[in-house]
C-alpha cells in the first residue's frame, strides 16, 4: 500500500511542505533598509528657510543668557549674528549622528563668521563612559586639540561606548592627535575639569533641558536635530537680521 493511501485511510494529514522563511528575511531586511533611508532623508534634507513647518522661538522666551556660554567650549566669532547651542552627550547615539551636522555647521556656517557654536557638556547617567568622554576632550583642549578630540570621540563612538578601560582607550586618541599621552591621562585620572563639566550639566537643568541631543538657534530649539532643518532655521534667522 502506498503512504498516500495509507495516510488517507488513516485519516492522517499529508506531510506539511517546508516552506522557505527566505522571501519574508528579505521582505523584512528591505523594509528596514528603507525606514533608515527615509529617517536619514528627513533629516538631513533642508527644507525651505521660509517653511511654516520650521521651528520659532517660544511665545515670551526670553533671549539665551549669553553669560553661561562660559561653561560650554565654543568656537567662532564672537561677533556672529547668530549663535547655535549644543548640549550632548558622548555616548548618546543620536549626538554621534548630529555631530555630521555640527562638523558642516562650522565648515559651512562657523568658518565664514556667520555663526557661533557652544558645545556644552550634558553627560546623561545611563552613559556611563559618556562624563569619561567629556573630560578627555576637555583635556585635549588643554593642548589646544579640543575640537579635534571632540570629532574623533563622535566618529569612534561605537569603539570607547562598551569599554571597561575608557583613559586607555582616549590616551590613545592622543596619541594619534600627536598629543602628550601622559599629560591627558593624568588631566583625566585627576579629575582636572569635573567641576566645569558638572557646571556645564546645571546649566542643562536650569533650562530645563534633559535630553540629547537639544539644539538651539539662538533661542529657538529645534524639533528635529540634524543637517536640514539646522542649516534651514539658520538661513531664516540670518535672513531676519539682514546678514548675507
Amino acid at each position: 500500500m502506498g503512504e498516500a493511501k495509507r495516510r488517507k485511510q488513516a485519516g492522517a494529514p499529508p506531510p506539511r511542505k517546508n516552506r522557505s522563511r527566505k522571501p519574508l528575511v528579505v521582505g523584512v531586511a528591505v523594509l528596514v533598509v528603507a525606514a533608515v533611508v527615509l529617517g536619514a532623508f528627513f533629516l538631513t534634507a533642508a527644507p525651505d528657510p521660509t517653511s511654516d513647518n520650521l521651528p520659532v522661538a517660544a511665545s515670551g522666551a526670553d533671549a539665551f543668557p549669553s553669560q553661561l556660554d562660559r561653561f560650554g567650549v565654543s568656537v567662532g566669532s564672537a561677533d556672529a549674528p547668530v549663535v547655535v547651542r549644543e548640549f550632548a552627550d558622548y555616548q548618546c547615539p543620536a549626538c554621534g549622528l548630529f555631530s555630521q551636522a555640527s562638523k558642516r555647521l562650522k565648515q559651512e556656517y562657523v568658518e565664514t563668521g556667520q555663526v557661533r557654536f557652544v558645545y556644552f557638556d550634558l553627560p546623561l547617567q545611563q552613559h556611563e563612559n559618556a562624563f569619561p568622554a567629556a573630560q578627555a576632550a576637555r583635556c585635549a583642549g588643554d593642548q589646544g586639540a579640543y575640537w579635534q578630540m571632540h570629532d574623533r570621540l563622535f566618529d569612534s563612538q561605537s569603539e570607547w561606548s562598551g569599554s571597561n578601560d575608557p583613559v586607555a582607550t582616549f590616551t590613545r586618541y592622543a596619541r594619534d592627535l600627536g598629543l602628550q599621552e601622559r599629560r591627558l591621562r593624568r588631566c583625566m585620572t585627576t579629575d582636572l575639569h569635573r567641576e566645569v563639566i558638572e557646571q556645564s550639566r546645571r546649566v542643562a537643568m536650569q533650562l530645563q533641558v534633559t535630553s540629547t541631543p537639544t539644539v538651539l538657534v539662538d533661542n529657538i530649539r529645534l524639533t528635529r536635530p540634524g543637517w536640514g532643518q539646522l542649516s534651514a532655521v539658520v538661513e531664516r534667522e540670518l535672513a531676519r537680521l539682514g546678514e548675507p
